[in-house]
């Protein structure tokens, strides 16, 4: 005879003095428990099944002692994240001794009925107490206005003439219009105080590498030999010639 009975969860398939170990059980050791919840009896041959559970069908059974379960490893890894976990477990577990298999008459343990809760009585709400009318102060009298003086006749000033304004100074040239001057170049001349094409064309070629190799290494290999030229025929509005004579260069030599 052997019974299919689910105990703490687990669903076990038992017989009479078989040992089994379970989940950890709330009873102490030595108690004796009974587990209500049979799913199928077969009592020589003669099988019951339940829907789910048979009535009146039970396992009668004895704590034998608690104890722990082999450890688990527990090892978590996720990859290219560098994430790994190790832990290890031991499952509480509780060792019983199976007395009896009951098929009929055993009597499903009802559970305790809940105590009503009782209603607390509420506090009756005080009433508050009447306000006090508020009594009128007495508002003072206000005092008589002085007499306003007349004011003397203010004097007439006369609008003063707006200020000319400063002519501002003219903005400096585009000094990158000349063939071979980049943004870096014209900064580096117009820190330099070279910012007109008139004032370029004065610089002769030696100046004007000097003024590139102080403001950075990076233009020092620059040939400012036709610069003067053509800042001369930019100041001078001739843009047709300065237009023939770069198509003429390359890159401003």
């Amino acid at each position: 005879m052997y019974a299919i009975v689910e105990i703490a969860g687990q669903q076990f398939k038992v017989a009479k003095d078989q040992k089994v170990f379970v989940h950890r059980l709330a009873s102490e050791e030595g108690e004796k428990v009974s587990f209500d919840n049979v799913l199928l009896l077969d009592n020589d041959g003669k099988v019951t099944v339940g829907a789910p559970a048979i009535d009146g069908a039970a396992v009668e059974a004895k704590v034998v002692k608690h104890l722990k379960g082999d450890k688990v490893i527990v090892f978590k890894k996720k990859r290219r994240k560098g994430y790994r976990v190790k832990n290890g477990h031991r499952q509480s577990l509780t060792e019983i001794l199976i007395e009896s298999i009951v098929a009929k008459g055993a009597t499903k343990k009802k559970a305790a009925p809940k105590k009503k809760e009782e209603k607390k009585a509420e506090p009756v709400a005080k009433k508050a107490a009447p306000k006090k009318k508020e009594e009128k102060k007495a508002e003072p009298v206000a005092k008589k206005a002085a007499p306003k003086k007349e004011a003397a006749p203010k004097k007439e000033v006369k609008p003063k003439k707006a200020a000319a304004k400063k002519s501002t100074s003219k903005k400096g040239d585009d000094l990158k219009k000349i063939e071979g001057i980049g943004p870096k170049t014209a900064e580096a001349l117009t820190n330099a105080g070279v910012d007109t094409f008139a004032k370029l064309a004065k610089k002769s070629a030696d100046e004007v590498k000097e003024i590139l190799s102080e403001a950075s290494s990076t233009l020092a290999h620059l040939d400012p030999g036709t610069w003067a030229q053509q800042a001369d025929l930019a100041a001078n509005d001739k843009w047709d010639e300065l237009k023939e004579l770069q198509d003429k260069l390359d890159g401003g030599k």
